[in-house]
């Protein structure tokens, strides 16, 4: 298992939540996606380390932005 937290911008309801989560979701490997709203950190589990190409690109087809 691998766990990794990104920083994402732009969130501000529960639907940002649930679009974030959706979409990296659908990562090969992720196995859980953890979105904290107040701080606009969301933590990944995947079966093994996450390319963080893979996750921006996720980020941004939900509309949103990975800053770290």
């Amino acid at each position: 298992m691998s766990t990794a937290t990104y920083t994402v911008t732009g969130m501000t309801c529960g639907h940002c939540v649930s679009s974030v989560t959706e979409e990296v979701q659908e990562i090969t490997g992720v196995t859980g996606v953890d979105v904290d709203l107040p701080s606009g950190k969301v933590t990944v589990t995947s079966q093994a380390p996450l390319d963080d190409a893979r996750v921006r690109a996720a980020v941004e087809d939900a509309g949103y932005q990975l800053t770290s």
